[in-house]
């Protein structure tokens, strides 16, 4: 395996700085899921194993992007989930399932008083990460990484940014 420049590791480093933010990790720390209370609604408890689902795949795909010799054939099915399963976020959120509804989860009023916008950042992380799966079907670690991180600035970021609790 040829080695990596320097410039594609500070891309592949920039890439799984977002990755992070988009998979609700700081650093290597560990963020527990939080669950809702008895009354909340299951769409509460489905999106939020889903979203742990997705950081598990993007962890997946990181350390397989840090090994000296990516497995695509963990990258390529890991890509896959996070895709179907950024797919069914639209049925995770029924109107009243806010913290500021008294719910045990970072999901903000807001998404419900500007639907169309929150629709469309779902659409865009849809789209990056089907960027990201066509980019695994390469081979490609860089350009993996590179979609990894389109996705986790067009699509993780610009939910989290106005639809979700600020992480300290």
């Amino acid at each position: 395996m040829a080695r990596t420049s320097v410039p594609s590791v500070f891309a592949v480093v920039s890439a799984f700085t977002l990755l992070a933010a988009c998979s609700g990790e700081a650093g290597d720390a560990v963020k527990e899921t939080a669950v809702p209370s008895g009354d909340a609604p299951a769409e509460i408890v489905q999106r939020q194993e889903n979203f742990e689902a997705i950081g598990d795949s993007f962890k997946t795909i990181r350390e397989q992007l840090e090994s000296e010799a990516p497995d695509f054939a963990v990258i390529t099915p890991a890509a896959a989930d996070i895709n179907g399963r950024l797919q069914r976020l639209p049925g995770l959120f029924p109107e009243g399932s806010s913290m500021e509804a008294g719910h045990d989860t970072e999901a903000l009023a807001v998404i419900w008083e500007d639907p169309d916008g929150f629709a469309e950042v779902q659409e865009q992380a849809v789209a990056a990460s089907a960027d990201m799966m066509a980019a695994a079907a390469t081979g490609d670690a860089e350009a993996v990484g590179g979609q990894v991180g389109n996705l986790g600035l067009n699509g993780c970021k610009a939910c989290h940014d106005k639809y979700r609790v600020e992480q300290e």
